[in-house]
Parts: structure tokens; sequence; C-alpha cells
């Protein structure tokens, strides 16, 4: 099988249903428009590329679900999230229409481009629109598979595309909502989103040498968040780090303390973005490096429990 990423992985996704669904009408936020060229020709009629006019492609978007078609918006996480956050709520949410969001640039994809394109508030600034879905889908196979599972439920739905996507083999089938257990553990738990799985199964790798059971718990959907899956593996460990490619506030961290801050003699530990902006440029490992996402925190972080 051809290896593609999963901008390109949306792409055919999307043609793939548009060509079985005539209700399916792609609006762009002029990224992305090559891609999306074999669409445009075989969904003649059902593809605009807006430009760089966010909060209009959320405003048209809103009209065409409310026509009885099927928007899937494409374009810059913060620009289609923080900039356009008022036609989300009113024109979306408020009216209760039903449509997907499918961003990329999350966290520091566009890292040398400074902090107008971070964007480490998405998941925090989305959970207080009532019933929006918010989905971070790390392969191609957890895009294509979520997005056909998710793309006509009558919700608004946000996909936050990576730029890199982990290489951890999954043996469970991919269900929305449902967290992966990907490996069983009895000495702690990693609760762990996007490609940082990567990091977190070379850790899990490096503590069984000493003998240290970890159990990983990954979650490509974060909300509805698999609270189940979460509070069993915790209430086993007692001992929790959770990793995520977000801000301390309103991200993974905050719901998965939520759901198990009752258990006795619980230890705790979160490593995301912290302190404010990140405000230096570099490439995306540097900012990595810079915020503590990496292979040698998320050890650190995990030894301090054990």
């Amino acid at each position: 099988m051809e290896k593609i990423n999963i901008r390109k992985q949306f792409a055919n996704t999307v043609l793939e249903i548009g060509k079985k669904d005539d209700r399916l009408t792609v609006l762009l936020g002029d990224i992305g428009h090559f891609n999306m060229i074999p669409f445009a020709e075989a969904c003649e009629g059902r593809f605009y590329n807006v430009g760089i006019c966010e909060p209009t492609i959320i405003s048209m978007g809103a009209g065409l679900s409310r026509v009885g078609k099927i928007p899937v918006i494409h374009t810059i996480n913060p620009f289609i999230v923080e900039r356009s956050f008022e036609q989300l709520k009113l024109d979306f949410v408020y009216q209760k229409l039903a449509g997907n969001i499918i961003t990329v640039g999350s966290l520091f994809d566009y890292s040398q481009l400074g902090c107008t394109h971070h964007c480490y508030g998405d998941f925090a600034l989305l959970k207080t629109l009532f019933d929006v879905q918010i989905i971070y889908p790390a392969t191609n196979e957890e895009f294509d598979t979520l997005f056909k599972q998710t793309y006509n439920n009558d919700k608004l739905t946000f996909f936050r595309i990576p730029e890199i996507s982990h290489n951890i083999h999954i043996n469970e089938p991919i269900k929305f909502g449902k967290a992966i257990k990907i490996t069983e553990g009895k000495d702690l738990t990693i609760v762990v989103t996007g490609s940082q799985l990567n990091n977190v199964k070379k850790v899990q790798e490096k503590l069984k040498e000493s003998n240290i059971e970890v159990e990983i718990i990954y979650i490509h959907t974060i909300r509805p968040l698999d609270k189940e899956s979460i509070f069993s593996s915790v209430n086993k460990t007692k001992k929790v780090v959770v990793v995520e490619e977000h801000g301390e506030n309103g991200g993974l961290g905050e719901d998965v303390l939520k759901e198990i801050y009752k258990i006795n003699d619980l230890q705790f530990e979160h490593i995301c973005v912290k302190g404010g902006f990140i405000h230096q440029y570099g490439t995306f490992d540097e900012l990595l490096n810079i915020a503590g996402l990496t292979y040698e925190n998320i050890l650190k972080v995990s030894k301090t429990l054990l």
C-alpha cells in the first residue's frame, strides 16, 4: 500500500465519499487546493476555495448544512478555531447544525512561522461549544476510519490533523469514542494522544528493561472521551502520566484528572505546553524540546512516579 500523509488521505477519503454521497461539499481556506483537484473534477459544483476568509467559510458551511448538504471545511487550525470562533458558536452550534472541520497546523506544525501559526488551545475552546465532537487522528487509517464513522452523524465534528504520524501498529479496531490499549501494565498508566505515542512507546520499552510494566492508553477521540477505559487503567495502577500536544488548560489532562481524582493514593503528572506562549522560532522538534514533549522528558517524569 502506498504510504501517504494524512492530508493526502483526507483528500482521498472525501473523494471516495463524495462520489457516493452528493451532499458532501468541500470548502477550503486557500490550502490543500492541489490535493483536492480530483474531488473538484469528480464532484462538480461541490468544491469552493473561499480563500483567506475563515469566518466566511464557517458561515457558508453553516448555510450549506441548513439546506441539507454535508459541509467539509478545511484550513489552518488557529485561523479556523480562534479567528472564526464566533461563527462556529452562533452559525453552527447555536443553530444546531452539523458539519465537519478538518484542520492542519496543530501545535507547532508551522513552527517556523511563529506564534500566529501555533495552536495549543483548540481543544479548550471547542469544549465550550455544546455537543461538538473532537477527533485527533494520527495515522492515515485513523483519519479514514473515523471520518467515515462520523461525517454524517448530525454533529459538528472537528478533526485535528497532525503533520507527523505515529508509527505504532495497532491491533484493535478503530472505533469513534473508544480508547485503544496499546500495552498491558500494572505499574504505571500513560494516557497519550497524537504522534506522541511514538515517544510513549519508547518509554514503555525502556521501563520494561527494569521490569516496570506500563499500560498505554491511546486516545484518538478527545470528545466524547472514553472515560471507562481511562478510569479502569488508572484505578489499577494508581499512577498516571498524560502526554499531549496541547496547553495545560482545557486539554486531555484536565479531562483525565476530572475522571480519576477520587481514586485513593493517586499520583498524576501532565506533560504538555506549560507556562504560556512559546516565542522562539525553530523546527518542530526544537519547539517540542522547549515544551518538554520529548522521549527523555516523558521518561524522566514517569520515573518520578515509580
